[in-house]
């Protein structure tokens, strides 16, 4: 499965971009688990970060229609159409996910805080002081990657009737949701 990683990504405007972006995602969220696993919190917190923003890129190419006929500037179209979908770039994550809640993505944004959360994390590790990173231990983070996880999951799947749903995503989202922690 982890050669998805490597594969080209289709052009946003190719119909299989929404596709690829959601595999990607699904792939991204199974490799987080899996150094969940080996112990490799900051790593996992850096894949499940990935995992989430691949899944942001494949639903703004899906709702792209719907963001650019309510954006309010010139400045929010364009951003959509030349940056946002094919580059999803971090310090955007915020106002795209408000756009996407604006059409009807309930709870984006709080996710998409604890995806930007779990970035810091990555490159700061716990940070008893919290200026650096919101977790002050490594199995705050941990949590939050499964919990992440779960929540792409459940909004990949949510997808179903709205894709090309293939094998391939199916595999993928199965092998997630056996991965993820039982509570």
């Amino acid at each position: 499965m982890v050669d998805v990683l490597d594969r080209p990504l289709p052009k946003p405007a190719d119909a299989s971009y929404v596709e690829a972006r959601l595999l990607e995602a699904l792939v991204e969220a199974r490799l987080a688990l899996r150094f969940l696993e080996e112990g490799l919190t900051r790593n996992a917190a850096g894949k499940a970060f990935q995992a989430w923003k691949a899944y942001m890129a494949a639903l703004l190419r899906l709702e792209l229609d719907k963001l650019r006929a309510m954006a309010k500037t010139e400045e929010e179209k364009k951003l959509l159409e030349t940056t946002a979908t094919p580059r999803v770039p971090t310090t955007k994550m915020k106002i795209l996910s408000n756009m996407l809640e604006d059409i009807g993505h309930t709870g984006l944004v709080f996710v998409t805080s604890t995806a930007l959360d779990l970035h810091d994390y990555q490159y700061h590790g716990p940070d008893p002081d919290m200026a650096l990173s919101k977790y002050t231990r490594r199995e705050e983070a941990a949590v939050d990657v499964a919990r992440l996880a779960a929540e792409l999951t459940r909004r990949v799947e949510a997808l179903k009737g709205r894709v090309r749903w293939n094998d391939e995503l199916e595999k993928a989202l199965e092998e997630v949701k056996r991965a993820l922690p039982q509570r």
